[in-house]
C-alpha cells in the first residue's frame, strides 16, 4: 500500500518512494485531490475507445502550455505512439 510518500509492503517495511512512478505522482500516493478527480471521472466511464470532450480539453492545455507543441495524440502506450 502507499500513501504520501511512503510505500509499505507485504512484510510490513516502510519505505521512501523516491521513483513516483517517474514524475506523475509528484503529490503522492492517494493525494485526496487526485483520488477525488478519479473518483468522478471513473463515475462517467473508464474507458471508450474514442475521443471525449476530457481528451480535447487535456490535449487543449498541453498545446497552450508547451509553447512548441501544435499538436497533440493520445495513445495507449510508448509502443502505441511509436507505431
Amino acid at each position: 500500500s502507499a500513501q504520501g510518500p511512503w510505500l509499505t509492503d507485504a512484510d510490513g517495511s516502510t519505505y521512501v518512494d523516491l521513483i513516483c512512478s517517474w514524475g506523475p505522482m509528484i503529490l503522492g500516493h492517494a493525494h485526496p485531490a487526485v483520488v477525488d478527480a478519479v473518483r468522478s471521472a471513473a463515475g462517467q466511464g473508464l474507458s471508450f475507445g474514442a475521443p471525449t470532450p476530457a481528451e480535447i480539453e487535456l490535449a487543449e492545455a498541453i498545446i497552450a502550455r508547451v509553447a512548441p507543441v501544435e499538436q497533440v495524440r493520445l495513445v495507449n502506450s510508448g509502443t502505441e505512439a511509436t507505431m
